[in-house]
């Protein structure tokens, strides 16, 4: 049987993609994921991680990352009918009818199990079991690989928006001083690397539209 585990990364920070992993193992090596080390990714370190994706992918059969620019986020949430869960489980559907595995284990983002599996059960072209949970980055060994790889990849994102703009910026969360500081400088110079529907970008620019009209 053929086991997959989706999991994402950087889903609340202002800056930055979020990120998805589907990873697919046989059935019997899921526990030599668990066994290598793999574990939520949330509990591992940066060096913990980097260190575990070579095993994880010679373990697994296949697996699928998908980078999710801020453009596509924001569309997703400002958009009538839908939101950012939405937006994951479109993917997660894309990734699972590419992959086409038997069971899938997916961390689910919602507060609503039953009306998630039920919205991705509806629309896969493939003939696969859907196992939606709440950390099941925790619970299942699939998941938790797939949850390193996706945190990997967006760091390595993250590296890639630090060498541009060339400062630190902090975690990218918009309750980080060093992160609030950087959008209050930055937010209209690096318009593409912020989501511009998150609460802490709308604030700097209400502020600085209203700065503008007390100097009218």
């Amino acid at each position: 049987m053929l086991i997959m585990g989706i999991d994402e990364a950087g889903r609340g920070p202002v800056i930055g993609p979020l990120v998805m992993c589907g990873l697919v193992v046989n059935e019997e090596d899921e526990q030599k994921l668990k066994d290598i080390g793999a574990k939520d990714s949330k509990l591992l370190s940066a060096k913990q991680r980097e260190s575990l994706v070579e095993g994880i992918k010679k373990l697994s059969v296949s697996h699928k990352l998908v980078i999710i620019q801020p453009q596509e986020i924001d569309d997703a949430v400002i958009k009538e009918g839908t939101n950012l869960n939405w937006l994951e489980a479109d993917h997660a559907i894309s990734i699972i009818n590419e992959l086409k595995p038997d069971l899938v284990h997916i961390d689910c983002p919602s507060p609503n199990i039953r009306a998630y599996t039920e919205y991705i059960k509806e629309r896969l072209t493939c003939k696969t079991e859907v196992h939606c949970a709440h950390h099941a980055d925790r619970d299942y060994p699939s998941v938790s690989g797939a949850s390193i790889l996706a945190k990997v990849t967006r760091d390595s994102e993250i590296a890639k928006i630090h060498k541009l703009v060339g400062t630190d910026f902090g975690s990218g969360y918009g309750h980080d001083p060093v992160t609030r500081v950087f959008l209050e400088k930055y937010w209209n110079k690096y318009p593409n690397i912020f989501r511009h529907s998150w609460k802490s970008w709308k604030d700097q620019v209400d502020k600085l539209k209203q700065g503008r009209l007390d100097n009218f």
